[in-house]
């Protein structure tokens, strides 16, 4: 029997669809300049150039030299299954609403896809001055807290590969020092956590620690953000022992859900 004909809903957002639009012509056709989705989606360019800058902002797209957008890292095939996405973020919330209800500071778990870090959920504190949500989107790996622990937990060959200089031919200036970026991730081992002070962000520091399964291997990494105005080094011990203890409880329940 085939399938009945989508239904449009009762009341459709055309800026939501037009950006879906834009959004899935990025991915299944490659690239793509303002006029050629302004075009497509019959809107003005001015339309289609307000669309892309916010799929450019939230990493579901990119902006190459020659001025054509491309599909971004959110719109990539990940590395993690979408069931252990899901069942990392269900089981997950319950300890990040606890984690900002003992330290009052916005909590994110996030996980790693090659070399980059993506926010897969995240609870806002109530705090008038405060780090907002993430969820959703991508940064580079090595400049997040999450994606420091999780990099640490690769061997010198794998962490290699995801690097590796071919990997950034056209875009060298984005490759990390590998030298000191082994050195850090050692020092990130010794410690069990990691602490990230304005380097993915200017203003926000955030604290972390991973995520393991069963097998002790690392599969995410639960972090707390917060202006660096209220960062206090002299809290960074009770921060980690309230993630260590989050990510501990986030353990078990994944473990009794498997």
């Amino acid at each position: 029997m085939d399938k009945p004909l989508k239904t449009p809903p009762p009341y459709p957002i055309a800026s939501v669809d037009h950006a879906l639009r834009a959004a899935t012509i990025l991915q299944m056709e490659g690239g793509a300049t303002v006029s050629e989705i302004a075009e497509r989606l019959g809107v003005a360019r001015s339309t289609a150039h307000r669309l892309l800058a916010m799929l450019v902002y939230r990493d579901f797209a990119v902006q190459d030299e020659d001025r054509t957008y491309r599909a971004g890292p959110v719109l990539e095939l990940a590395a993690h299954s979408q069931s252990l996405v899901s069942r990392l973020r269900a089981a997950a919330l319950p300890h990040l609403r606890r984690v900002v209800d003992l330290l009052d500071e916005t909590a994110n778990l996030i996980v790693r896809t090659g070399d980059t870090a993506r926010f897969i959920a995240g609870v806002e504190c109530g705090q008038a001055l405060r780090v907002g949500s993430r969820e959703g989107m991508v940064f580079p790996a090595h400049r997040t807290t999450a994606g420091l622990l999780l990099l640490a937990d690769l061997t010198d060959e794998e962490l290699d590969e995801v690097y590796a200089e071919e990997r950034y031919r056209e875009r060298p200036a984005e490759r990390p020092d590998l030298g000191r970026l082994r050195e850090e991730l050692r020092r990130l081992r010794r410690n069990g956590f990691a602490v990230n002070q304005e380097r993915s962000e200017r203003g926000l520091v955030a604290v972390g620690v991973p995520v393991r399964d069963r097998d002790g291997t690392a599969l995410a990494g639960l972090s707390v953000s917060m202006p660096g105005v209220r960062y206090d080094p002299h809290r960074l011990r009770p921060l980690v022992v309230t993630l260590d203890a989050a990510a501990r409880a986030l353990e078990r329940d994944l473990a009794t859900r498997d």
